[in-house]
């Protein structure tokens, strides 16, 4: 994974009218390893609660839902699938774009298009 990151990345994602957040498994470590490849200081992080979530929801749907507390927020995943978009519609009072990557090609000029035109809409 680490050779696909594309430092260009880093400016890009900086210039998001949006508070960057880490939520990766990574956890902190994403600050130590991810980050200073892209150029990014270090960053709020996502704390996981263990988890045990089964059935159709992403384990970490629940949790950015209970961390964003109503406010707008955008998550970027590879595994994002529609019982996410329609467990985050009926449960969270804010609005939020759940933005599905294509694992193989990370993130793409056009990903960056669509969350800057969703956040220039908030």
């Amino acid at each position: 994974m680490l050779s696909r990151i594309d430092p260009r990345h880093g400016p890009r994602l900086s210039a998001l009218s949006c508070d960057l957040v880490w939520a990766t498994t990574w956890m902190a470590d994403a600050n130590e390893v991810i980050g200073p490849l892209l150029g990014l200081p270090e960053l709020p992080v996502v704390d996981w609660p263990d988890s045990e979530e089964k059935g159709p929801l992403h384990w970490k749907t629940r949790g950015l839902v209970d961390w964003a507390a109503g406010r707008s927020f955008v998550w970027v995943d590879d595994e994002i699938t529609d019982p996410d978009r329609a467990w985050v519609s009926a449960h969270h009072h804010g609005q939020a774009l759940l933005h599905r990557i294509d694992p193989r090609r990370g993130l793409t000029h056009t990903d960056f298009v669509v969350i800057a035109d969703w956040l220039a809409r908030l």
